[in-house]
């Protein structure tokens, strides 16, 4: 099959490519490069371009008319950022969508996946979430996914387009054969941080240590970003036959794990060939304790389980930067 793929430069939009290939799919790239990364696109179609462009989706479509679903990736996802920068959020993450998913309605596409968030889960009293658990967004971000939920939905309901949107908790990890991984030199989630401590060798701040965990520290449910690209190649393969409710449906996509953020920094230097010290810091604006999905949806209705553990993923994610510089050479972008 075809799938267009909207923000597959960044991170886990190439991923999801490099899998669909692996599974002998075509995947066509739609990317601004405000993130993502014009190396991760070669030898893919790729299109530079903003997804509410009616221009290049025109062009898109004419020079790829068999495109059978599509993959909507594209999103600011800083969550700092986006309690400063409120409007600029709403904008890209929630305007264009609706532009994006209007012209995609025209284009005669029925099949879209789109990337959405755990965050906006409010977690239960055990910090565990399912499909059906209570919306509660802490951060302008985490509602820009709800608001675009919300519209998906009622846009279903009224059209012959089908959105599954799937829920990502906490990716971590790099491909496999190193193709992708993480664009950005000093990434803004936890791993990220952890691995510029690490290289820096300097202690690594953990944001809050008064959350209502069992050491305090916040608690997330870590997935390797394989597992994620393969949770999207399981959706698009099984899509015909989902349980689709208005047209509608959302499925978490973690491992059912969690793990709080000073056992993670624990697991690296488990891993890391030294260790990273610690140091604490205030809650940063936007941030929550953290969930984990008790769900088996995706198990059910998808056939898919995680299959890499916290220590694959960053493993995956040392070597990757081990190797970032070969992939990526322009570290200034």
């Amino acid at each position: 099959m075809k799938v267009l793929i909207a923000g597959g430069a960044g991170f886990i939009g190439s991923t999801i490519a490099s899998r669909l290939l692996d599974a002998g799919h075509q995947p066509v790239i739609l990317d601004n490069l405000v993130t993502g990364r014009r190396e991760f696109c070669e030898g893919r179609p790729f299109y530079p371009g903003d997804i509410a462009d009616p221009a290049v989706l025109d062009q898109i479509f004419d020079d790829h008319p068999d495109i059978t679903a599509v993959v909507h990736c594209a999103a600011l996802i800083v969550v700092p950022e986006s309690v400063e920068r409120p409007v600029h959020y709403y904008r890209e993450n929630v305007a264009k969508t609706l532009e994006f998913v209007d012209h995609l309605i025209g284009k005669g596409v029925t099949r879209l996946l789109f990337s959405s968030s755990a965050s906006i889960y409010q977690p239960g009293d055990d910090f565990t979430v399912d499909e059906n658990s209570a919306l509660s967004a802490l951060s302008p971000y985490a509602r820009t996914k709800i608001i675009v939920e919300q519209m998906l939905c009622d846009i279903t309901a009224a059209t012959e387009l089908r959105a599954l949107s799937l829920r990502y908790f906490n990716p971590i990890g790099a491909d496999p054969k190193m193709r992708t991984g993480l664009q950005l030199p000093s990434p803004s989630h936890a791993l990220g941080k952890l691995i510029e401590a690490y290289r820096e060798s300097r202690p690594f701040p953990v944001t809050g240590l008064d959350y209502p965990t069992r050491d305090g520290s916040g608690i997330r449910d870590y997935v390797h970003v394989w597992d994620l690209a393969g949770a999207h190649l399981r959706a698009l393969e099984e899509f015909g036959a989902l349980p689709f409710r208005s047209g509608s449906l959302a499925i978490n996509l973690g491992t059912g794990t969690g793990t709080t953020v000073l056992e993670f920094v624990e697991a690296f230097n488990q891993v890391a060939d030294r260790p990273v010290e610690i140091e604490r810091a205030a809650r940063r604006p936007g941030d929550s304790a953290g969930a984990y999905t008790r769900s088996t949806r995706a198990a059910e209705l998808l056939g898919w389980r995680a299959e890499h553990t916290v220590a694959d993923g960053i493993r995956d994610s040392l070597e990757w930067f081990a190797q970032r510089g070969r992939v990526l050479p322009d570290l200034g972008r």
